[in-house]
C-alpha cells in the first residue's frame, strides 16, 4: 500500500484539517444511527445487496462495522494503522467479489450525508468552507485506499503470469485492437453501401418500369437495412468505449436484410418456396434476438 504520508501529501491534507474533522466527530457520532439506517436504505436499492449480506448475523456485523468506520472517519488521527485498516477492508471487498461500482456509489451517499449535516449546522462561512474541504479530502482518501486493493489484485494476477503467458496476453490485446479497428471500418463501409442501395432504389422507383408498389417496398427494405447498419455502428461505438457489445445488433441487421427480400418477393407468385424458407429463418433469428435481449435484461438486473 502507498505510504500514508505520501497519500496525505498528494491530497494536501493538513494537520489543521485533521483537527477540524476531530471537532466534527461528536456531531457525527450523534448522527451515526441515522446514518446507518439511511445508508442501508441506499445500498438495498442496488438490488443485489442480499448476495453479500446473506443473513441477520452478517447484516448486524456489517452495520456495526460501517457505524464504527463512519465515526472513525472523524477520529483526527490518520496514521498508518488507520489507512492499513482501510486497506484490509478493501481486501475483504475483493475477496467476496464486491464490485467497485457499489463501493463508489456508497461513498456518494456518505459524501452527501456528511455535507448535508455541515450545511444544516452552518454558522461561520470561513469555518464552513474549511469543514467541507477537510471532509471532501478525507472521504476521497478513504475511497482511494479502499479501491487500491482492487488495483493491486489485478496487478498481482498479471504478475503471477509467466513471461510466455504475458506475451500471449499482450499480443491478444493488440490483435483485438486491430480486429476492432477492422470491424469499425467494415461497418462504415456497409453503411456507405446501404446508403448507395437506398439511393439506387429511389432512382429505380422514379426512372424505371419497376412499378410503384414494388418500388416502394424495395425502398422500404433498403431503408430498413440502412437503419440496422446504423444501429450496428452505434453498438460498435459502445463496445469501443468499454460498454460491452450487443450481438443482437448483428441479428437485427440479418433480419433487416431478409425482411427486405420478403418485401420484394411478396409481389412474385414464383417465389413462394423461397419466401417460406426466408420466413422460417426470420422466425429463428427473431427467437435468437428475443433470447439475447432477455439474457441482457437479466444480467442488467
Amino acid at each position: 500500500m502507498e505510504q500514508y504520508t505520501t497519500l496525505k501529501e498528494h491530497y494536501k491534507f493538513t494537520d489543521e484539517e485533521a483537527v477540524i474533522l476531530k471537532k466534527l466527530q461528536p456531531r457525527m457520532e450523534e448522527l451515526a444511527d441515522k446514518f446507518i439506517d439511511e445508508f442501508y436504505d441506499y445500498i438495498w436499492g442496488f438490488g443485489t445487496t442480499a448476495q453479500f449480506l446473506k443473513n441477520k448475523d452478517i447484516i448486524a456485523h456489517h452495520r456495526k462495522k460501517i457505524k464504527e468506520w463512519f465515526i472513525n472517519l472523524f477520529c483526527g488521527q490518520y496514521d498508518m494503522p488507520y489507512f492499513l485498516h482501510l486497506y484490509k477492508i478493501g481486501e475483504v471487498h475483493v475477496k467476496i467479489g464486491l464490485p467497485t461500482h457499489y463501493v463508489n456509489s456508497a461513498f456518494t451517499f456518505v459524501r452527501t450525508f456528511v455535507l448535508q449535516s455541515i450545511e444544516d449546522n452552518f454558522i461561520n462561512k470561513e469555518q464552513h468552507v474549511k469543514e467541507i474541504k477537510a471532509v471532501e479530502k478525507m472521504i476521497d482518501m478513504n475511497l482511494d485506499v479502499l479501491t487500491s486493493s482492487y488495483r493491486e489484485e489485478e496487478l498481482s494476477k498479471f504478475l503471477s503470469l509467466s513471461k510466455f503467458e504475458k506475451t500471449i496476453l499482450t499480443g491478444l490485446k493488440k490483435f483485438n485492437s486491430y480486429i476492432n479497428f477492422f470491424l469499425a471500418s467494415a461497418l462504415a463501409l456497409v453503411a456507405f453501401f446501404a446508403v448507395g442501395l437506398f439511393v439506387y432504389d429511389i432512382y429505380l422507383l422514379f426512372f424505371s418500369d419497376l412499378g410503384i408498389e414494388k418500388g416502394i417496398l424495395t425502398v422500404l427494405g433498403s431503408l430498413l437495412v440502412l437503419w440496422a447498419a446504423i444501429e450496428l455502428i452505434h453498438e460498435e461505438i459502445n463496445h469501443l468505449q468499454g460498454k460491452g457489445f450487443a450481438i443482437g445488433a448483428f441479428i437485427m441487421l440479418a433480419m433487416a436484410a431478409l425482411i427486405r427480400k420478403v418485401l420484394i418477393y411478396s409481389l412474385s407468385s414464383e417465389k413462394s418456396g423461397e419466401l417460406l424458407v426466408i420466413g422460417a429463418v426470420i422466425v429463428g433469428l427473431a427467437i435468437a434476438y428475443w433470447l439475447v435481449g432477455g439474457k441482457k435484461k437479466v444480467s442488467g438486473h
